[in-house]
């Protein structure tokens, strides 16, 4: 995982592949990334976190390196199954995992239905309560098939907006291209707009009323300039989890890891030193 980012291994699941890596020595971490984005969200981060931990980041199945393809099932409702198999195939029994946007339904999915235990789970600006999902989600949702069909040109416009729009600072449009990447041509336009077709709250509401038995320590992350999921939704959230610690973080949007992955670094250091 060079400055370069690339995930080098493949795991199969139930035939289709789901892209990973890991670096550096320790207890493990697995850091799991969120919607549009993929693994390369957590290049800084994993690289620190490299110096005295296991690191492993992977990209969801329909996401990033991971195999898209038509028809294909990228929903939260097979995301967890494939986190539960990847700890197994891993090997890693309670691992600290950090988790991010769909990233957080995800890895609350796999400990509530699937029985994965974590150590500590350090959770940033996650979807975890109704009602998440902005209006261009929910007018792709109605129009997936006209947007999958949109230029080249267009869809890059679309995705740059998109993105801006969960990052609080100014970013150029040169870091933004590994964003985009993923979500063009012929294979990752339709899967761009597939998944976002596939957004549903049902995944979200199955699990809502467990969170009281949530069976690990949670901290819980969020940028004060969130235009995506409000701030608000982290204050309900943080009252639904047992003992969990909450701290904002001032003048960060949605995409945390570029605007303050210092916070998110120093959060995770303090939370996973202390036993």
């Amino acid at each position: 995982m060079a400055d370069v980012w690339g995930l080098r291994e493949v795991f199969e699941y139930n035939g289709q592949s789901v892209a990973y890596d890991m670096q550096g020595e320790g207890d493990p971490v697995v850091l799991i990334h969120g919607t549009p984005f993929s693994s390369y969200v957590w290049r800084k981060i994993a690289r620190e976190l490299g110096r005295d931990h296991r690191v492993y980041v992977f990209d969801l199945l329909g996401y990033g390196q991971s195999e898209k393809a038509e028809d294909q099932d990228v929903s939260l409702g097979v995301q967890n199954g494939i986190l539960a198999a990847l700890l197994k195939y891993w090997e890693l029994d309670r691992p600290k995992v950090i988790a991010h946007d769909f990233g957080g339904a995800t890895a609350l999915r796999a400990h509530l239905l699937d029985g994965c235990d974590y150590e500590k789970l350090l959770l940033v600006d996650p979807v975890a309560i109704r009602p998440w999902g902005s209006p261009f989600v929910q007018h792709v949702r109605n129009h997936e098939e006209a947007f999958a069909g949109v230029p080249d040109y267009l869809q890059r416009a679309i995705l740059q907006a998109y993105i801006r729009g969960a990052v609080s600072r100014t970013i150029s449009d040169t870091e933004l291209e590994p964003y985009l990447a993923p979500w063009l041509g012929s294979v990752g336009q339709p899967a761009f707009y597939r998944q976002i077709a596939q957004m549903d709250m049902s995944y979200t509401d199955e699990i809502q009323s467990q969170y009281s038995h949530i069976r690990c320590p949670v901290r819980l992350l969020w940028g004060t300039e969130d235009k995506w999921i409000p701030i608000e939704r982290g204050h309900e959230l943080a009252a639904m989890i047992p003992n969990c610690a909450f701290s904002q973080v001032p003048g960060s949007g949605h995409l945390m890891q570029e605007d303050a992955p210092e916070a998110i670094l120093a959060a995770a250091l303090r939370f996973f030193a202390n036993s």
